[in-house]
């Protein structure tokens, strides 16, 4: 797996966790989505992504998502 893939897992597993812990424990955690969501699209911004800075740092390589 290679760092583009893995921020891509990681943000779609916030995505359906938040959506479940919505609709199960409190309507509130649909803002967990919406974090994400931001933070996707000032990361397309930007070029800056938290979890693509942790995921280098455990030594993940990078690549191309999509060839």
């Amino acid at each position: 797996m290679n760092l583009d893939r893995a921020v891509m897992a990681f943000a779609g597993c916030v995505v359906l966790v938040s959506v479940i812990l919505s609709l199960t424990v409190h309507p509130w955690w649909i803002a967990l989505t919406a974090f994400a969501g931001l933070n996707m699209l000032q990361a397309s911004v930007t070029g800056f992504c938290p979890a693509a800075m942790l995921f280098k740092a455990m030594g993940l390589r990078s690549g191309a998502a999509f060839r």
